[in-house]
């Protein structure tokens, strides 16, 4: 199973706005269990989907003032990102296929 890259405010601009593959953020918390019930099925997605997508996630209690900045207003929350710019969000939990068929239909 992948490993999905930690970001915090100091490297997210620069990593998210790369032109290379699109990157979906998981904006999580280690408090969250439906983020602790999500994070096995966005890691199997992470593998799957490798060399079509990128995935990174965000410990918001570790980088409040990035989710501030972004408004993510609970958590678990996904962001897909092409070169930096918002391309859809998914709050809450969803299945792997939901999931993959929300992300495939914004590529």
């Amino acid at each position: 199973m992948a490993e999905l890259t930690a970001l915090t405010l100091e490297d997210f601009d620069a990593t998210v706005a790369s032109p290379d593959d699109p990157i979906v953020v998981d904006f999580w918390a280690p408090w969250c269990g439906s983020c602790r019930l999500l994070m096995p099925t966005v890691t199997t997605l992470a593998t799957e989907l490798d060399g079509e997508l990128r995935f990174a996630k965000v410990d918001v209690d570790a980088s409040p003032e990035l989710a501030e900045r972004l408004g993510v207003m609970s958590v678990p929350t996904l962001v897909l990102y092409k070169s930096g710019v918002e391309v859809t969000r998914i709050a809450g939990v969803k299945g792997k296929a939901a999931l993959l068929q929300i992300l495939r239909s914004h590529l």
